[in-house]
């Protein structure tokens, strides 16, 4: 019983711990003249004389020329086994972690289309001026590579829509390198539509700009948003023709090939796992999870004898965290299987992804999803039939004893999920402090929200904005979202007990209520018809709504003139209701 508290414990207080990264076995540096010697270089913590030696500079010391920008992939290479052999043929690969794959680069010219100021100086240390070289459209293009660089595609496997899918793998993605930057945080560099690896399968390797521009834009977005996610760095346009049937009805068309330079922690998913676990790999298998335990999970220790079932009891809580904070926003991912879901618990690989707009808890954004398996009201057992599977792939390493402690852990997946969504939406709603009713609260909102279709983000806005008074006077002609709400028979009882319960929290003033859900309910999300408009600009080289958008969800609980001029808070028009996204990218 003790073992069973204890593993829990870890995986609560995991999310405090989580994202403190190890100090790496390498130094890079974008000062040439600072060097890393062998002793200090394993030590977990940098000195102070370290720090002020090379980190203490202003921004304006930020690095401008890309050829001092250095990257290593020391550290993977020398702990993970890679494939012995080269090339970018496709095949089965066996018995390694990753395969060395050269980018192809895009066949020119090239145009920098976006790029992401917070990740290029806050993350890169990179000055943002040098995105508008033509060393950077090389480099994040894929046809130069960095220093340092020995670019790798990452082996891996999952269950896809419910069955194991076999090898998969980074089809059109490569990892560049890590790099140390100057809060001594390592990021991974990652180009995806970078061309062929062995992983490609019957797949070309490329992006197009329609399914990068969502790429580059959602990544940023969740991340203002607050949720754990990939960043995107840039996105890079050519000419360059790639073919693709968007609807998979043999509709072939010429669109034009894109490449995003993506950040994260770390790529690893649960299916770099499970690849290993079905192909009995077993002390590969052993050797990668230390790995990521010791790379980005600190709080377990290396010789604790139970270190397996904490890590698994860790990734089922921030699973399930992070799962809520989708649902918080109406986002739904489109393609929940096993290789698209991080062993960090960060949102990652966006494909045919959707933000809801009319609440319904069986909106599907992903059109290739047939049976509706990823609706988003399925997010959260989808969540755990994924953690089934993670289960399954570290069962070899666990004792039988271990085993029944994992499942046990799993089983309080779903109490840990709905502890922690009703936790998000009742700050939503403003509440302090518990109340028996709160549950009931949330749950009749949502069913009205869903009986009226009404707009599930700017419902939830509007109740910020609104005081008291006007709420009780139900005053909502400048809400047109809280207009629908309103029209459901039980609107009015819901409403007074919505102002009752608010009423009845002390020290809270209308104002700060006000203030504290408009810090938590966006006003702008990237809706499809807002990315849409955005796409059919951007592949005719106008890249200014992308930029606009960009800009917009960078702040998305700050009311903005522009936005609200672009109709981005307004009622969605007609044309939205017949778009459609597929896997297709």
């Amino acid at each position: 019983m003790w073992s069973t508290c204890r593993a829990l414990i870890f995986a609560l207080v995991a999310a405090s711990n989580f994202w403190h990264v190890h100090v790496q076995e390498f130094c890079q540096s974008a000062d040439p003249d600072y060097h890393c010697h062998d002793d200090a270089a394993s030590s977990s913590q940098p000195s102070s004389s370290a720090v002020k030696s090379r980190w203490n500079v202003k921004v304006s010391n930020l690095t401008r020329d890309m050829d001092r920008f250095r990257v290593s992939c020391e550290k993977l290479i020398k702990l993970l086994p890679v494939e012995e052999v080269d090339g970018n043929f496709v095949r089965t690969v066996k018995n390694c972690i990753f395969s060395k794959s050269i980018p192809t680069p895009l066949r020119g010219p090239l145009w920098l289309a976006a790029v992401s100021k917070d990740v290029i100086e806050g993350i890169l240390d990179l000055d943002v001026t040098v995105t508008q070289s033509e060393d950077f459209l090389l480099y994040a293009s894929g046809g130069r590579l960095l220093p340092g660089s020995v670019p790798l595609a990452h082996r891996y496997g999952g269950h896809q829509f419910g069955y194991w899918a076999g090898q998969l793998g980074d089809g059109r993605a490569h990892l560049l390198g890590q790099y140390l930057n100057r809060n001594w945080e390592v990021w991974e560099l990652q180009l995806k539509g970078s061309g062929k690896t062995p992983y490609s399968r019957s797949g070309d390797g490329r992006a197009v700009i329609r399914s990068s521009v969502r790429e580059f834009l959602c990544s940023e977005a969740m991340h203002f948003l607050g949720i754990p996610t990939s960043r995107a760095a840039s996105l890079i346009v050519s000419e360059e023709p790639v073919f693709r049937d968007q609807f998979y009805n043999g509709n072939v068309k010429t669109e034009r090939g894109a490449v995003v330079l993506r950040v994260a922690k770390s790529w690893f998913r649960i299916g770099s796992l499970e690849i290993l676990s079905e192909s009995g790999e077993i002390d590969l298998l052993r050797k990668l999870l230390d790995f990521i335990i010791n790379e980005h999970f600190l709080f377990i220790r290396a010789d604790d004898p139970e270190k397996y079932v904490v890590f698994y009891s860790a990734v089922v809580n921030e699973t399930a965290h992070l799962i809520a904070q989708w649902m918080s926003v109406g986002f739904a991912h489109g393609v929940c299987n096993t290789d698209n879901f991080s062993l960090l618990s960060i949102t990652i690989d966006y494909g045919p992804f959707g933000f809801m707009e009319s609440y319904d808890p069986n909106f599907v954004p992903n059109t290739s999803d047939d049976e509706g398996r990823y609706r988003i009201g399925a997010q959260n057992d989808v969540g755990l039939f994924n953690l089934e599977k993670l289960l399954v792939a570290l069962s070899p390493l666990f004792t039988q004893k271990q085993q029944k402690l994992a499942k046990m852990i799993l089983k309080e997946y779903a109490n840990v999920y709905q502890m922690r969504i009703l936790q998000i939406f009742k700050t939503k709603l403003g509440f302090l402090g518990e109340d028996e009713e709160d549950s009931y609260l949330v749950s009749f909102l949502l069913k009205m929200m869903e009986d009226t279709r009404s707009d599930f983000t700017m419902v939830f806005r509007q109740l910020s904005e609104g005081s008291a008074n006007q709420l009780r006077s139900m005053n909502f002609t400048q809400m047109w979202a809280l207009d629908d709400l309103s029209s459901h028979k039980l609107f009015s009882d819901w409403l007074n007990m919505y102002l009752l319960r608010i009423s009845r929290q002390q020290s809270d003033s209308d104002l700060a209520r006000q203030r504290r859900m408009q810090s938590v309910n966006p006003r702008y999300v990237l809706r499809n018809w807002m990315a849409e408009s955005a796409i059919r600009k951007a592949e005719m080289n106008d890249f200014s709504e992308v930029e606009l958008l960009f800009h917009i969800l960078s702040s998305p609980f700050v009311t903005q003139d522009t936005a609200e001029e672009a109709g981005y808070a307004a009622r969605p028009p007609l044309w939205a209701n017949r778009l459609r996204v597929s896997c297709s990218s």
